[in-house]
């Protein structure tokens, strides 16, 4: 007769450690790496649709804007004004963008006095104080002209090293071709940009 025991059936169970949760430094490095991906696509999406960063080069535009300068630029709801400095695209993409200021819009007639150094829109002589030296070079274009309709009449504010709508090279602009107004010039030090006024912040 067998015994009782010889009818167990014993098991080898494998001992089962708990593992320890996370510790709290895992956890916040989890939640920053979380809000640093959240924070670069949303600057991601910001830079891509609503401003761009754009970079001065050359000097057509002294001495409101500098080589080297870093631009942001908008074409959020954009309407050509007066005054406003605007980022012009080339018509061959392997030129670099144009930077200048808007002088006339469509329908205007701009004319410029080479005797007295001076522009003028629809008869009226422009203030201009943001100009570099008084506007003495000039190109190709025959003056008085009248602003053909969408499209603006450009300048450099450093007006005798700046190629603009004075020559037939860049003429009346298309404002299909603006990629932005400049906004504020982030460096070398910030400053602000409505209409032909420029605050400076820093």
């Amino acid at each position: 007769m067998r015994r009782r025991e010889d009818y167990l059936i014993s098991f080898d169970y494998e001992e089962v450690v708990p593992q320890k949760p996370p510790g709290r430094f895992l956890l916040y490095l989890y939640d920053l790496l979380g809000s640093i991906s959240a924070a670069l696509f949303t600057v991601c999406l910001v830079f891509t649709f609503l401003f761009r960063m754009v970079d001065v080069d050359g000097d057509s535009m002294l001495n409101t804007l500098s080589h080297g300068d870093w631009l942001c630029i908008s074409s959020l709801y954009f309407e050509p004004e007066y005054g406003d400095i605007v980022i012009i695209s080339r018509e061959t993409t392997n030129e670099r963008p144009l930077v200048k200021r808007i002088i006339g819009k469509e329908n205007d007639v701009v004319d410029i006095d080479f005797a007295t150094n001076t522009v003028s829109v629809n008869g009226q002589v422009l203030d201009e104080p943001y100009i570099a030296e008084p506007t003495e070079r000039f190109f190709d274009v025959q003056f008085p002209i009248t602003v053909p309709e969408g499209c603006v009449f450009v300048m450099g504010d450093n007006r005798n090293h700046s190629l603009d709508s004075r020559s037939s090279l860049v003429g009346c602009v298309d404002i299909n071709r603006i990629l932005g107004k400049v906004l504020v010039r982030v460096t070398p030090e910030i400053t602000f940009f409505v209409g032909d006024a420029d605050k400076a912040a820093g």
